[in-house]
């Protein structure tokens, strides 16, 4: 135990030595979480509108009037032939061309034969051109809503639904965003300093130092390992602390269950950095083998594409994604409230996930050039 904290001790000095790696710990990380909330942003507005109305009546105005009143779209072209529509859509000057036909306001007071509209929407981006859809849709059946209530007010009574947002009742996107985010940095940093400090240490010599102690090779991993521990708290909980302080993240369920998954999963992208070092030989190695597996944990973490609208194979694959679980865990956690029940499952996965990956590190590991 004594040359464990020895070790420990020894590390912690040389971390606080380091000029260049501690700001890398501590103010990066707050930047990265402020800008990265206000830049991961699931609201669209300020969408590019063009207009043709064939109709030019009283009624194509008012629908005209409901697109450009809502916050989501801006009129910025007034078309009159296909072809200048073409020419917008090709440049990706517009996002949205409103067509309104012939005869428009006529349907509209004609019950057997209901109004249309059209929608030539620019899908280069399929994700925004979905939203497009949806927001073009929920205007255009917002104003025939009013059309008909004016039309006949005795018409039979009908059925208003009422939606109740659960978790997240204002459709804030921060809120989501922001616990998702710190769980990326933080597993980010940590994978990546943990993989370059054996490896640093490897090619300026002093761990040859290291070998010739009677240093046992699980003494020297948990010396390793438990610094890094501790700044991956750190990390973490000034990055939920911001988001608090910042961006008025709720917190409805324990910060105490919270921090024993943490606690447990952070061995998991220690073991993860640990096995890295023992892998490559130099810096730069580590760095690009590190940054490979970083990536493909936060494109299927599900915090920019939900998990279950990938193909089976992606979802066996991100089994394996510890930043999946963490993402999942901390939403359960600070915004739904679930507690010990519903979160044990994901902390025996990462307390196997841990052993078994720290595990193989320890294996690989050799105290011998």
């Amino acid at each position: 135990m004594r040359n464990i904290l020895v070790l420990v001790r020894k590390e912690f000095l040389q971390i606080f030595r380091n000029r260049q790696l501690l700001p890398f710990m501590t103010v990066l990380p707050v930047v990265q979480v402020i800008l990265l909330t206000f830049a991961a942003n699931y609201e669209i507005k300020n969408l590019r509108l063009g207009i043709w109305d064939l109709d030019q009546s009283t009624s194509s105005s008012q629908l005209i009037h409901k697109f450009t009143g809502a916050n989501f779209f801006q009129k910025t072209d007034l078309i009159n032939n296909q072809k200048k529509a073409d020419d917008l859509l090709m440049r990706d000057a517009i996002d949205l061309v409103l067509v309104i036909p012939k005869d428009f306001e006529k349907n509209i007071k004609i019950q057997n034969s209901p109004p249309a509209v059209q929608f030539q929407i620019n899908a280069l981006n399929n994700s925004k051109a979905g939203i497009v859809q949806n927001y073009a849709s929920a205007i255009t059946q917002d104003f025939m809503s009013d059309v008909r209530g004016n039309a006949n007010t005795s018409a039979s009574p009908k059925i208003i639904p009422v939606t109740n947002f659960w978790y997240n009742p204002t459709l804030n996107y921060k809120t989501i965003m922001l616990p998702g985010i710190v769980a990326e940095v933080m597993t980010l940093i940590i994978i990546l300093i943990c993989a370059l400090n054996v490896v640093r240490e490897r090619e300026i010599g002093t761990i040859e130092q290291l070998n010739v102690t009677p240093l046992k090779k699980h003494e020297f991993i948990l010396g390793k390992l438990i610094p890094f521990w501790f700044i991956g708290h750190f990390i973490f909980w000034a990055g939920i602390a911001l988001g608090r302080l910042i961006f008025h993240i709720p917190m409805v369920g324990s910060l105490g269950l919270l921090e024993l998954f943490l606690a447990v999963f952070l061995f998991v992208p220690l073991g993860i950095g640990l096995f890295i070092s023992t892998a490559v030989e130099t810096q730069q190695q580590a760095l690009f083998t590190s940054f490979f597996f970083i990536i493909l944990f936060i494109l299927m973490c599900g915090l920019f594409t939900p998990v279950e609208t990938m193909p089976d194979w992606a979802q066996w694959v991100n089994q394996l994604n510890p930043l999946k679980y963490f993402v999942e865990v901390n939403r359960l956690i600070l915004l739904k409230g679930s507690g010990i029940a519903e979160i044990y499952p994901f902390i025996l996965k990462m307390f196997v996930y841990g052993i078994g990956i720290n595990a193989l590190a320890i294996w690989r590991f050799k105290k011998t050039s």
